[in-house]
């Protein structure tokens, strides 16, 4: 039966190194696997729209929180057909963010815990109206925020990447760390395992089992 799994954490928290990783063990055991890296920058007007704003394009349109959830959100909408496709054709499906990256993100925006108002609204919103998928597992990548935020500034440094509006936000970023934990606590919407990251293979079997 095939699995959705979603890897959630911090801006340079190691979340693309660990799905290359998960990706690379489970397809040399045979298991057909897809892969979703959100937002879609390049392939979505919305999450152009977005990292545009956070860069400081379109006036005051990332001053909105609920503005900017709302263009995260609809450019998952519009994957939903591919998302709903992959999970029909693969073992597994596995995104590098997904929805909890909008509550926790907007849920630290706000000064708002996970039971907040904007984490409802994103649910109500992402699974409920536009009727996503909901993840089987999610993973949070659970690296301090000192660590992510280093390798935040360490890959904007080596790769010429400018860090955005939510990137330099260091305060922001412990916020949002705290809702990302509270949501793993609670198992928002399914079981979350916490880990660093440290051992792909062990955690590709844990999410097997």
């Amino acid at each position: 039966m095939s699995q959705l799994i979603a890897i959630e954490g911090l801006d340079g928290a190691g979340k693309n190194t660990l799905v290359t990783a998960l990706t690379a063990i489970w397809q040399s055991g045979g298991l057909r696997v897809a892969h979703f890296t959100f937002p879609r920058y390049g392939r979505s007007v919305h999450a152009d729209l977005a990292a545009e704003a956070l860069h400081g394009g379109h006036g005051d349109l990332r001053e909105s929180v609920y503005a900017m959830a709302l263009l995260f959100a609809l450019d998952r909408r519009a994957a939903h057909a591919s998302i709903a496709a992959a999970v029909a054709d693969c073992d597994i499906v596995i995104c590098d963010r997904y929805v909890a990256s909008n509550a926790a993100y907007n849920a630290g925006r706000l000064g708002q815990d996970a039971d907040g108002e904007v984490v409802t609204w994103v649910d109500e919103l992402e699974f409920g109206r536009f009727g996503l998928p909901v993840p089987d597992r999610h993973v949070l990548l659970g690296v301090t925020p000192e660590v992510a935020m280093s390798r935040a500034r360490g890959r904007e440094e080596s790769a010429a990447r400018e860090r955005d509006f939510y990137e330099r936000d260091n305060s922001l970023q412990h916020r949002v760390d705290v809702v990302y934990h509270q949501l793993a606590r609670t198992h928002w919407h399914s079981p979350w395992i916490v880990t660093d990251g440290a051992d792909p293979a062990e955690l590709a079997h844990r999410l097997r089992s």
